[in-house]
């Protein structure tokens, strides 16, 4: 069983950076699409951005781009969400996510998840 665990998240000021890791135990990390995803109190998990089995592909909800960047580290069975210019508005848990496709953007083709890791960001 696929166990992931997240970490990095806290308190920041607006125009700030924090970095996620997930860090992944169990079946084969390489195969698989990862994916970070965030609620916010009251609203629904959103897609925030997705990288492919070999990391060459990525793509990011539009809220995000250009200031989210997702990588991942096969050899560490670890990914990665480096967020940069942050804003109140990207307050949220932030999750990361196994898929059982090569690559997914959507939650449905997500099937193991982390426990998630709070972003705070202050204006």
């Amino acid at each position: 069983q696929v166990q992931l665990v997240e970490s990095g998240g806290g308190l920041v000021q607006a125009g700030g950076a924090l970095r996620l890791s997930c860090a992944a135990s169990g079946r084969t990390f390489s195969n698989y699409g990862l994916g970070w995803f965030r609620q916010a109190p009251g609203k629904e998990r959103e897609f925030v951005a997705a990288i492919s089995f070999s990391g060459t592909s990525t793509d990011y909800a539009a809220s995000v781009k250009g200031r989210f960047t997702i990588s991942r580290d096969n050899t560490k069975n670890t990914v990665y969400l480096q967020m940069n210019s942050l804003k109140p508005e990207d307050t949220a848990v932030y999750y990361c996510a196994q898929s059982h496709k090569l690559y997914a953007t959507v939650v449905s083709d997500y099937s193991t998840w982390g426990q998630g890791t709070q972003v705070t960001v202050s204006s």
